[in-house]
């Protein structure tokens, strides 16, 4: 039954359920796990890739991305949806390097990341 009210990224379904909400944790689930570990002078950044075809070139599937020299970025999910989020942190990354002239720290780009990820939530 929830299945009809699906169409729209803000709908509630009758039992108080935003069922596309439901469906990107799914995909978070059904994705590959990632795992970053922090340590004294660096960071390790881990992933698996599961592939579910073999039509699939292994060669271009990147699920670790540099944002910055010292920022990367790691999923679990789709890879559309990856891709988006990447270019807009870098973008985030570089106007922040131009406007103030230095890096943008790990913290600010998060936050900018994830007002991103809010607005393709509710508008789609």
């Amino acid at each position: 039954m929830s299945e009809r009210y699906s169409f729209s990224l803000t709908t509630f379904s009758p039992s108080g359920k935003l069922v596309q909400i439901e469906y990107a944790l799914k995909a978070v689930e059904a994705g590959a796990p990632s795992v970053g570990i922090r340590a004294t002078n660096g960071v390790v950044l881990a992933v698996e890739k599961k592939f579910t075809s073999k039509l699939i070139d292994e060669t271009t599937i990147k699920k670790i991305e540099p944002i910055t020299a010292s920022i990367g970025m790691v999923y679990s999910g789709l890879s559309p949806d990856y891709r988006v989020l990447v270019k807009q942190a870098r973008k985030s990354a570089q106007a922040y390097q131009m406007a103030y002239g230095e890096q943008i720290s790990p913290e600010q780009l998060v936050v900018r990341t994830a007002a991103v990820m809010q607005e393709y939530t509710q508008s789609g």
